[in-house]
C-alpha cells in the first residue's frame, strides 16, 4: 500500500529529532543525573533552621588543625595540577604569501610551454587531460625560473624563490603583529624537496638578524603534511620553554623540481604544484591570549611507512632517461584512505561527543559478535568541528575525504577554492584555506577547525584549533582582491 503524501518526510524528521534527543541525553548524562540530586540537597538545606544548621556544623568536629591541614592539602594539590598540566599554545596570527600576477600561469600558457619543451605527443595529451580535470583555475602561479623555455632550475634560482616567498610571508606577519626579531625564541622551517646549505632556517636567521641562542630546526623530505609536523614540533618546544614565541614557516620550492621526462606518474606534480608559503606565530605567553586568534587543542600524527606500498607511493627517483622527479602511485588514494582511517581512530575519542563514541563502540561490538557484514559506523565529525581544512592536494583527494567523512559542499569549499585559486601549494595549503574561511567572515568565537594533511612516507597528520575570538574579515592577505568572486563553480572537465 503506498504511503501517504509527506509520510517519508515526517518519518525522516522524527528520526532526526530522535537522534538529536539521543545525542543530548548522552552528552549531558552527568548533568541530567546530578541536577535532581543537587536540587534535593538545596531544598533540604533551605528547610533546615539556623539552629539545625549550626548544630550540623558543630557535629563535624572541625578544629583549627584540621582546617589548616585541609587547606594545605588543597593548595598542594592545586599547585601540582597547575604545574603539571600542558602549557596552552596560542596561534597569535599567520600570513600567506600572495604571488605577483606576473607569475600567473593560465592553462594556455602552461600547455604552450609544454609543447615547446617536449616533442612527446602522448605526454602532452596526458597533461592536457590532467589539467582539464585538476580543479585548478587560471590564476595559479609558478616561480620565474619555470617561465623560461626550457625552465632554468639552478641553485641560484631556487634560493631566489625561497627568499621571495618566505621573506614576503614573514614581512607581512611582522607588519601585522608588531613582532620583533629579538622576540623569536624558536624557529621551525619545513620544505620537503629543496634543502640547501646553509639551510633555509639559517637564511631566515641571517636576513632578520635573529638571536644567537635561538632554537632553530629545518625539516626536509617530509612531504605535504610537514606543516602540521612543524606545528607539533613547535608545540613540544613550547612545552619545555616557558614564556616563548615560535615562528613556523611552511613552504615548498618549485623551481628545482620540474620534471623533464615522459613518465606519466611523474608528470602529475608538474600539473598540480604551484608556489606558496605561510608564516605562523605561536606563543605560550599568557598575555598573548588576549589577541591570539586560536588555541591549539590536539595534534595527531599517523605514519604508515612500515608498509612498503605506503612508503613508495610518493617517491623521488629517476626515470630510465635519467630525469629526476616525484612519482605518484596509482594506489595513492587507497593508501591515503587507510592512513586517514588510522588517524581518525585516534582523533575520534579526543573530539567526538560521547553519543558518537557509543554508537561507534556498539557497532564495532556488533560486527565482532553478531554479524561481520554490518557496515562500520562512520562517526559524524560535523558534530565535533565547525570548519574543515583538507589538504588541497588535488580534486581526487578532496572528493575522497568529502565522501569518507560525509561532508557537505560547504565543508570542503575552502579546500576546493584554494586548489582553484592557488593550486597545490603543498604544506602551506592548509593556511590558505583557513584564510579563505576568515575572508568569508565565517570564523566565530568557540568554533573548532580541523586541519588534515597528507604527505610522503606515507603520513596523515591532523590538528585541531579552537577560535578564541570572532575573526574580523581581513582587509589584506592572499584573498583580499578576489574573495568576492568566490565560491565559483568548478566543472568536472574544463575543455582546453
Amino acid at each position: 500500500m503506498p504511503s501517504a503524501p509527506g509520510s517519508g518526510f515526517s518519518g525522516s524528521v522524527s528520526l532526526k529529532y530522535v537522534k538529536l534527543g539521543y545525542q543530548y541525553l548522552v552528552n549531558h548524562f552527568l548533568t541530567i543525573l546530578l541536577l535532581p540530586v543537587m536540587a534535593a540537597a538545596a531544598l533540604e538545606l533551605v528547610r533546615l533552621g539556623p539552629d539545625e544548621l549550626l548544630s550540623l556544623w558543630r557535629s563535624l568536629h572541625l578544629d583549627l588543625v584540621h582546617i589548616l591541614c585541609s587547606a594545605f592539602l588543597l593548595v598542594f594539590v592545586a599547585t601540582v595540577y597547575f604545574m603539571s598540566r600542558p602549557r596552552p599554545v596560542y596561534l597569535v596570527d599567520y600570513c600567506c604569501y600572495k604571488p605577483s600576477p606576473s607569475f600567473r600561469v593560465p592553462f594556455t600558457t602552461f600547455m604552450e610551454h609544454i609543447k615547446l619543451i617536449s616533442n612527446n605527443e602522448k605526454s602532452l595529451k596526458f597533461q592536457t587531460r590532467i589539467l582539464e580535470r585538476s580543479g585548478l583555475g587560471e590564476e595559479t602561479c609558478l616561480p620565474p625560473a619555470n617561465h623560461y623555455i626550457p625552465p632554468s632550475p639552478s641553485m641560484e634560482a631556487a634560493r631566489a624563490e625561497a627568499q621571495l616567498v618566505i621573506f614576503n610571508a614573514i614581512d607581512d606577519l611582522v607588519l601585522r603583529t608588531g613582532l620583533k626579531p629579538k622576540d623569536i625564541d624558536i624557529l621551525v622551517v619545513n620544505c620537503s624537496l629543496f634543502s640547501p646549505t646553509p639551510s633555509l632556517s639559517a637564511m631566515i636567521i641571517n636576513r632578520y638578524k635573529l638571536r644567537s641562542n635561538i632554537r632553530s630546526f629545518n625539516l626536509s623530505g617530509m612531504g605535504c603534511s610537514a606543516g602540521l609536523i612543524s606545528i607539533d614540533l613547535a608545540r613540544d618546544m613550547l612545552q619545555v620553554h616557558p614564556n616563548s614565541n615560535a615562528l613556523v614557516i611552511s613552504t615548498e620550492i618549485i623551481t628545482p623540481n620540474f620534471y623533464h621526462g615522459s613518465r606519466r606518474d611523474m608528470l602529475l606534480p608538474n600539473c598540480l604544484f604551484r608556489m606558496g608559503a605561510a608564516a605562523i606565530l605561536l606563543s605560550n605567553r599568557r598575555r598573548e591570549s588576549s589577541r591570539a586568534k586560536y588555541r591549539l587543542m590536539h595534534v595527531v600524527r599517523t605514519h604508515k611507512g612500515a608498509d612498503d606500498r605506503a612508503y613508495r607511493c610518493v617517491y623521488e627517483e629517476e626515470d630510465d632517461e635519467g630525469h629526476s622527479g616525484i612519482s605518484l602511485s596509482k594506489e595513492l588514494m587507497a593508501i591515503a584512505g587507510e592512513a586517514l582511517k588510522s588517524n581518525i581512530t585516534t582523533m575520534g575519542p579526543l573530539v567526538l561527543p560521547m553519543s558518537e563514541q557509543l554508537l561507534f563502540f556498539f557497532r564495532l561490538v556488533g560486527r565482532k559478535v553478531i554479524n561481520k557484514r554490518w557496515k562500520p559506523y562512520i562517526p559524524d565529525f560535523k558534530l565535533a568541528f565547525d570548519h574543515f581544512c583538507i589538504h588541497a592536494g588535488g580534486r581526487a583527494v578532496i572528493d575522497e575525504l568529502q565522501k569518507n567523512l560525509d561532508l557537505s559542499a560547504r565543508h570542503v569549499e575552502a579546500s576546493r577554492m584554494t586548489l582553484h585559486r592557488f593550486g597545490n601549494t603543498s604544506s602551506s595549503s592548509l593556511w590558505y584555506e583557513l584564510a579563505y574561511i576568515e575572508g568569508k567572515g565565517r570564523m566565530r568565537k568557540g568554533d573548532r577547525v580541523w586541519q588534515i594533511g597528507f604527505g610522503s612516507g606515507f603520513k596523515c597528520n591532523s590538528a585541531v584549533w579552537k577560535c578564541l575570538r570572532t575573526v574580523k574579515t581581513p582587509t589584506d592577505g592572499p584573498w583580499d582582491d578576489c574573495i568576492h568572486r568566490y565560491p565559483v563553480h568548478i566543472p568536472e572537465v574544463v575543455k582546453l
